[in-house]
């Protein structure tokens, strides 16, 4: 169990100066266990068109960026908009265990109700149990599962989709 938040945590919208940080940690915690694309360089653009500061919550230890999370509505259509999905969350590996995964997810869920979203979906590697224990004790569960989705490092990996309702 994740212990609890810092009381100098703060957790706050992303703005276009966090690009650097949010790209550090984003650098920092990529593995195998979670990514299925290949690391990008740490020096890479990470804000573009399809991925912009407004989508973004950062967590703030001490004035310094430890992790995000990213929260977009996945198919931008009308008959969609009550749907938001993550599409990344990370923590520095020195800053895991002090409840700032469950931080981020909290914030996450309350700025997908604010947006209007009743639900709010993510996908994960079924061989990350940890990540999956973090969404499960924050109230997801799974939807559905692809099996053997992805092949990685030679091994078939499922793409476990999980979702909880915010309503």
């Amino acid at each position: 169990m994740a212990g609890m938040p810092s009381i100098d945590l703060i957790i706050r919208p992303a703005t276009a100066w966090d690009e650097r940080a949010i790209r550090a940690v984003d650098h920092a915690v990529w593995s195998p266990l979670s990514e299925v694309s290949p690391r990008g360089a740490a020096e890479a653009p990470l804000f573009d068109r399809k991925h912009r500061p407004e989508q973004y919550l950062v967590a703030e230890l001490g004035g310094r960026v430890v992790g995000y999370v990213r929260q977009v509505q996945e198919i931008p259509l009308e008959s969609n908009a009550h749907v938001r999905q993550l599409q990344g969350l990370g923590v520095l590996p020195e800053a895991r265990g002090r409840g700032i995964g469950d931080a981020l997810l909290l914030a996450a869920c309350e700025a997908a109700r604010a947006a209007g979203a009743r639900r709010l979906t993510l996908r994960v590697l079924g061989h990350n149990a940890p990540a999956r224990r973090l969404y499960e004790r924050n109230g997801f569960q799974v939807f559905g599962v692809l099996p053997e989705h992805f092949l990685l490092d030679g091994r078939y990996v499922d793409d476990v989709w999980m979702g909880c309702e915010l309503s």
